[in-house]
């Protein structure tokens, strides 16, 4: 019996060897860069790292990623000057762009299709207004001279908070703990495509036994309730400009007019704020827009973004 458990021990530690080894070999597991917070509070990907993002379990996608000397994913380097016509892209996953390869961003398609110009990818994910008015803020001087800014805001996600703090929650993740975890690409593969989430809730189920459980009512959401979030978000909004200022000459929001309340696309237009609309373009489109496994935008949904901030650019 002792050398039956012995020899199953030693099956089991060479089949996980085995499947770390094939899960490396055939890039299974996506690679992390690991991110910090700069002398500015800025929180962003430590320089001069790459790798390949990897999404699915038959590497459905497959894009390689290069963090610049600013930390962010880009074919290029941030160096504006008052001679050259600069664009920077402001936003979260959408603008990061960890879905497609570095060299074949939103970025590169525009310059593709306006001559002369750069532009700059300041894109990481989980940004949301409060990150991106402070990094402009943190950078003014780098800003200023950047001819034309374009923020990506999603009414719903980035509106939770008046003032800026970093978000703890996402530097836990560089702890020794994570980054030991994340060395073993076989965890890290099996925790991307789900295969762990059974265990955890099994290991739930059997911590909750002999537990009285509650009946956890549904929450009807009124329609007031609505409404008073959305004014918390327009307030969010308001407290934020007021902090941080905004250029309303050179600065234009992207967003989804589809996904956007009405009361706060109104105030936009009363109070001058300009936003590109990309709900057409998106929504007449007869080829998907976004990635099968996410709503990430594909490489066609990032042509149309592309072509919708050139002509905005043009103009």
């Amino acid at each position: 019996m002792k050398k039956l458990l012995l020899k199953t021990v030693l099956y089991i530690i060479l089949i996980l060897i085995s499947l770390e080894v094939i899960v490396r070999v055939f890039h299974l597991a996506k690679d992390n860069p690991s991110r910090f917070v700069d002398k500015h509070k800025v929180e962003k990907w430590v320089p001069n790292q790459e790798g390949y993002s990897v999404t699915g379990n038959r590497r459905q996608n497959f894009s390689k990623f290069y963090i610049n000397q600013s930390g962010y994913n880009s074919y290029r380097e941030f160096t504006p000057s008052e001679e050259k016509i600069e664009v920077a892209l402001v936003g979260d996953s959408f603008i990061e762009g960890f879905h497609q390869n570095y060299y074949n961003s939103i970025g590169k398609k525009i310059e593709n299709r306006v001559a002369g110009i750069e532009v700059y990818e300041y894109g990481y994910a989980g940004y949301d207004l409060a990150d991106q008015l402070h990094l402009i803020s943190a950078y003014k001087d780098t800003f200023d001279k950047i001819d034309h800014v374009v923020l990506g805001l999603k009414f719903e996600n980035d509106l939770l908070r008046s003032e800026y703090q970093v978000v703890q929650d996402r530097m836990h993740l560089e702890s020794s703990l994570y980054r030991k975890a994340r060395e073993i690409k076989l965890l890290v593969y099996t925790q991307n495509i789900g295969i762990l989430e059974p265990l955890w809730k099994l290991a739930g189920k059997l911590a909750s036994i002999g537990k009285k459980r509650k009946n956890i009512p549904v929450k009807v959401i009124a329609k007031e309730e609505v409404e008073t979030k959305h004014f918390t978000y327009i307030k969010n909004f308001k407290s934020l400009i007021d902090k941080y200022g905004f250029d309303k000459e050179r600065f234009v929001f992207l967003l989804d007019t589809e996904i956007t309340p009405k009361l706060f696309l109104d105030y936009l237009s009363d109070n001058n704020f300009k936003y590109v609309d990309m709900y057409k373009a998106l929504s007449v489109s007869k080829s998907p827009t976004t990635l099968i496994y996410d709503r990430h935008w594909n490489n066609h949904g990032r042509e149309l973004i592309a072509e919708l901030i050139a002509n905005y650019i043009k103009q």
